[in-house]
């Protein structure tokens, strides 16, 4: 396929006797942002310390963009960008020292704008063990991107991060994918890869689970609709009325919680109720299942 970037077929990764990743298979698209999700030991480190030329595959194809990674790794290392969970730079090395570095390594300018863009202004002579561990990943982001390779591996990248870094490092991922760059995102942040991914992919104890886009994926669980009620006398929380098409109850907090399979009957029979016990509604919340609720649907049932 002419705008496939990344090919995954058939791969297998043994260690000893323990298989970490088991006939996987999946392909990714110019300018996707493709998020590899799975539970701690599912394969997700494996895969991409494999893609990324780190370690060798013990079955199956890897392909970037025409490159195998264990076989090529000269005409790798200009094509991926990668952010790995920790850093391997030099506890010494300054933030200024580490572009240029990183940047010469890749026969480009040094990328100082990004250093900036990504927050870090007035840390660019700050030596790397001084830095927070959100400076930290914010360096090894701009390292990742500053040689603008075609697909980028980003591995956590949020992991430590304030809300308002965390917000320009999603600006800037949307920005890269608009460009035509494609991104491999691995995230434990169900929310981030909702937001952020077009496709996903599901490890599971080494073999994949679901792929689809976000949407795909919650629309093909159960098929519940959860229903969050707040009321101001909270009747509802000692109420055990078998309200319509509702499977299940819980309490969170203040609110009442059912998950129906038609949440019209049943939004329509608690407002009736509620209207009947004199009691007045604060909020009212009709919500599709979250992709973290179907992941944990997948990974946990």
């Amino acid at each position: 396929m002419e705008d496939q970037v990344l090919l995954v077929k058939d791969f297998r990764k043994v260690y000893g006797d323990f298989v970490a990743v088991d006939g996987v298979n999946f392909e990714v698209q110019r300018g996707e942002i493709f998020g590899l999700l799975g539970p701690n030991g599912a394969g997700k480190t494996s895969t991409l310390e494999c893609l990324e030329g780190l370690r060798q595959p013990d079955g199956g194809t890897l392909d970037i963009l025409g490159v195998n990674p264990a076989r090529e790794p000269h005409k790798l290392r200009n094509l991926i960008g990668v952010q790995l969970q920790s850093s391997g730079l030099p506890a010494t090395m300054t933030a200024r020292e580490a572009m240029r570095f990183f940047c010469a390594y890749h026969g480009v300018a040094p990328r100082d704008d990004l250093l900036e863009r990504l927050g870090l202004q007035g840390k660019q002579d700050a030596q790397f063990q001084g830095l927070s561990t959100g400076q930290q990943r914010r360096l090894s982001l701009a390292l990742a991107v500053a040689h603008k390779p075609p697909v980028i591996i980003l591995d956590e990248p949020t992991a430590g991060l304030d809300v308002s870094s965390r917000a320009e490092l999603h600006a800037l991922m949307q920005e890269l994918r608009d460009e035509g760059l494609t991104i491999i995102l691995a995230t434990h942040d169900m929310a981030e890869a909702e937001k952020m991914t077009d496709r996903v992919a599901i490890l599971l104890k080494g073999k994949i689970v679901a792929t689809g886009s976000p949407t795909e994926l919650t629309a093909t669980g159960a098929g519940f609709t959860k229903v969050s009620v707040r009321t101001e006398r909270a009747v509802l929380m000692d109420n055990h009325t078998a309200f319509p098409a509702v499977s299940q109850r819980i309490i969170r907090e203040e609110y009442v919680i059912y998950w129906s399979i038609d949440p019209g009957p049943t939004v329509a029979a608690i407002l009736a109720h509620l209207s009947a016990q004199d009691d007045k509604l604060i909020d009212l919340r009709v919500e599709r299942p979250s992709l973290e609720e179907r992941f944990l649907e997948l990974t946990t049932g």
